[in-house]
């Protein structure tokens, strides 16, 4: 910096043998700021925002130590996205998300979607991080059909859920603990020419009302489906997974971390 510039600033900012630490905010006066608490931090795949009131959560914890979130079911991603977009939901603060755009084909896309607003604000920073522009990202939950719905992002004592905010049903909204949140359909968002290679879900059980507004995109393009299910449920043993699915031609091929793998295997 030049002289006349160092003079231009304050004393306590000049660079001269000197290196300067902000002062810390007192507790109260930091949560009082409606700006966004988040951290930076780095993996082998790019940079991350992460939300200050997840940090308790198991992906933010493997991020601070430098890995990464089910490497497994990453690397199977990246490995098997080539010819088509991907389809990515919840997204959270986008832990996937560089990954898998390094991965896409140049004229491919990942279509994000993440209904909390707090993720949401932290996977778009993390886009912006990493320059991610093949990547759509929408704050909002699938669904089967268009809708206004409310989702649970903190428990009873103010603690963020993070990658477990879940939709709840009608009648249980509660405004400490729950926000309005916006539902579309893949096939809507996706539309009917763009090719689809994966449709990954972690929807905290809604996975068959997403996979019902993805029916016309999984019957066009045959996508590879990896659903992470909650474990009691029987969505994947059900006669209408069977009849809807299964019946396509699909086949089980694989488990990843918590996630199970369908691959088209020609109609039965």
């Amino acid at each position: 910096m030049s002289h006349f510039l160092q003079k231009l600033l304050p004393r306590s900012l000049r660079s001269e043998k000197k290196t300067v630490t902000p002062k810390k905010l007192p507790a109260a006066q930091y949560q009082a700021l409606t700006a966004l608490k988040c951290r930076i931090w780095y993996n082998r795949y790019g940079g991350y925002c992460l939300p200050e009131a997840s940090l308790h959560r198991t992906a933010p914890r493997k991020i601070l130590r430098g890995e990464a979130y089910e490497p497994e079911t990453i690397e199977f991603m990246r490995a098997h996205c080539h010819g088509g977009d991907v389809v990515h939901a919840g997204t959270y603060f986008g832990d996937f998300l560089p990954a898998l755009s390094q991965a896409c084909d140049s004229n491919c896309l990942v279509w994000a979607f993440e209904p909390n607003r707090e993720n949401y604000r932290c996977a778009q920073i993390t886009t912006l991080i990493n320059a991610l522009n093949n990547v759509q990202l929408q704050n909002a939950g699938l669904g089967d059909a268009p809708a206004t719905l409310h989702m649970r992002t903190r428990d009873s004592q103010g603690v963020s859920l993070g990658g477990k905010s879940h939709l709840v049903v009608a009648g249980e909204f509660n405004a400490n603990t729950d926000e309005e949140v916006r539902i579309v359909t893949i096939d809507s968002v996706v539309g009917d020419e763009r090719p689809v290679s994966i449709i990954q879900l972690d929807v905290e059980d809604h996975e068959k009302a997403a996979l019902s507004g993805a029916l016309q995109t999984i019957s066009r393009c045959l996508p590879i489906i990896i659903l992470e299910v909650r474990k009691g449920s029987d969505l994947l043993q059900s006669e209408w997974f069977d009849r809807t699915i299964i019946s396509l031609g699909y086949r089980q091929t694989a488990t990843l971390h918590g996630n199970t793998v369908f691959e088209y295997h020609g109609e039965s």
